[in-house]
């Protein structure tokens, strides 16, 4: 209930959370993450996430290994959602393992890193630049054809974004190979 998320987010339980997501066991971990993607979707949360520390733990989780992919850039696309969020997304060296996700997860968590990204672009050259440098053009046009829906919608929208940045100069794409996909 969205009047429970608010209550619990103020109680203080979102640090406890964090901790566990960094130091618990691994069914801790997952659980505490379900638990952080529940609250992350009230707006006022989102915040008190990011200041706690999450998003260096959710890209850590975020290697096949842990088996949490798919609940961590739930989270981090969530989180992207505001500046605190982005700005920690690109301290810790969540861009490159986004761009991964576009091009080897599961449906949903292909839907989630492409909306992350999207959020990350859109709201900064820098982390758009690099997106770019990732070699992200190929997965999202992949994903654009192939992927669920709302993937291939945040996937379009994105690849229509660089092209528009591109063409603003905005953006550096490097790469040639990728103008021709772009364009």
């Amino acid at each position: 209930m969205d009047e429970n998320k608010i209550k619990i987010g103020r109680s203080g339980a979102i640090k406890p959370l964090v901790d566990l997501l960094g130091n618990g066991t691994p069914r801790g971990k997952k659980d505490a993450a379900t638990a952080l993607f529940n609250l992350s979707i009230n707006h006022e949360n989102k915040a008190r996430i990011v200041q706690a520390g999450a998003v260096k733990y959710l890209v850590e989780l975020m290697d096949p290994a842990f088996g949490m992919v798919d609940k961590a850039v739930a989270v981090l696309s969530n989180l992207a959602t505001i500046h605190e969020g982005r700005t920690a997304i690109g301290q810790e060296g969540g861009i490159p393992v986004l761009v991964e996700v576009v091009e080897l997860g599961s449906g949903r968590g292909k839907e989630n890193a492409a909306a992350a990204l999207l959020q990350l672009c859109t709201n900064s050259n820098r982390f758009c630049n690099m997106v770019l440098q990732e070699g992200a053009v190929p997965p999202l046009v992949a994903l654009s054809q192939s992927g669920t829906p709302r993937a291939r919608e945040k996937a379009q929208q994105l690849l229509g974004y660089f092209r528009n940045q591109r063409h603003a100069g905005r953006v550096d794409f490097g790469v040639k190979t990728f103008l021709g996909v772009v364009e």
